[in-house]
């Protein structure tokens, strides 16, 4: 099935053969949804964290310690993010040599992430769907809801968007918080 069909257009043509799901290398025809642990079902698979993901989360908070940066403040997070995203914007319009902007988006989601691990009902967990297998925060091992940090911050650094944290990241906590 196509998302963007040309039924009733060039009905002449033959239909083109389905691709298989998401860029794996399954034959045509094939529904891709056994690209999620065998399910039957497009459901996230929700695992605990391991040494890896804990010795990211534990890298990426002593960064934003060296920063100045207090993860149990929003505005603080929100500030230094802003300031990180600036500092990177300048160094790029003066042709000098510029933070990596992946390692900034990196140590700020983790900061994300763990205010809201701290202030939500969400746990830190690695999350595995159709699109690849993150660090995310959902609720136990159901899945049914799942923040990935990386793309909140990943999303708005592209847009060059700022100011956004304490705004964002509050509502979920207002949303989200601890039972």
């Amino acid at each position: 099935m196509a998302w963007f069909g040309r039924k009733g257009r060039d009905a002449d043509q033959e239909p083109e053969a389905e691709s298989g799901s998401w860029g794996d290398d399954s034959g045509p025809g094939d529904s891709g949804s056994h690209l999620v642990a065998g399910e039957d079902r497009l459901q996230p698979v929700v695992e605990p964290l391991g040494g890896d993901e804990q010795r990211r989360i534990t890298e990426g908070l002593a960064a934003l310690e060296a920063d100045g940066v207090d993860v149990d403040d929003l505005d603080s997070i929100g500030a230094g993010l802003d300031a990180a995203y600036q500092a990177w914007k300048a160094a790029e319009r003066a042709d000098s040599a510029a933070d990596d902007h992946a390692a900034i988006v990196e140590r700020y989601a983790i900061g994300i992430g763990e205010y809201l691990d701290r202030n939500t009902d969400l746990d830190w967990q690695v999350v595995t769907d159709v699109f690849g297998t993150d660090l995310a925060l959902t609720e136990g091992f159901r899945g049914a809801f799942v923040v990935v940090p990386h793309n909140l911050v990943a999303g708005r650094w592209m847009r060059g968007e700022t100011g956004w944290v304490p705004r964002v990241v509050g509502h979920m906590v207002q949303r989200r918080t601890r039972r």
